[in-house]
């Protein structure tokens, strides 16, 4: 589901496709490509007896891109892991908004941590061991995939808010519906 329906601004429900597009296109090609590795690695090793040094290496940098940009897709459609069992609307409303705030304080602590390592990570210009990668093109999936986090975090926030101001002044407090 889309949830940028309710953007006015087209500049920013044009930023909203953007990032979307590019996530979701990381994603996808980080999940063919794994598997693509394993397999290449499987008939290297046990059918032709030729082990390759550097695959584990290498899909270390598929891996941390596919799990923070997962991490992106997951806050973009809202499919958080949580499961509650409050029955008001008001107070259903009112929650959404707490643990909406409380993450995305969270969320901007650890990004300002992100960037902090991202500039030290293209400043040092490490590489790996065996197949010589700048550490940077791994390392800087964190500060993305969080920056990509907070602004589908911040646009949530704004829809909870929207929706509590909506519901408080209702003024009735009814049981949501399942």
């Amino acid at each position: 589901m889309e949830y940028h329906y309710h953007i006015q601004n087209k500049v920013w429900k044009n930023i909203y496709r953007g990032i979307v597009t590019i996530q979701r296109f990381i994603c996808y090609a980080c999940a063919i490509i794994l598997p693509l590795i394993i397999t290449y690695q499987v008939i290297l090793r046990y059918i032709l007896k030729l082990p390759l040094m550097g695959i584990e290496e290498l899909m270390t940098f598929f891996i941390i891109w596919l799990y923070m940009m997962g991490g992106s897709v997951a806050s973009e459609q809202r499919s958080h892991i949580l499961t509650l069992y409050i029955k008001k609307e008001k107070t259903m409303a009112i929650f959404k908004c707490a643990n909406n705030l409380f993450s995305m304080i969270v969320c901007t602590w650890l990004t300002g941590w992100a960037y902090w390592f991202f500039a030290y990570s293209l400043k040092l210009w490490k590489t790996s061991d065996i197949l010589h990668i700048p550490m940077f093109f791994g390392e800087s999936s964190m500060f993305i995939g969080l920056v990509f986090m907070l602004f589908f975090g911040i646009i949530e926030l704004i829809d909870n808010v929207k929706d509590a101001v909506r519901i408080c002044k209702k003024g009735t407090n009814e049981e949501v519906k399942s």
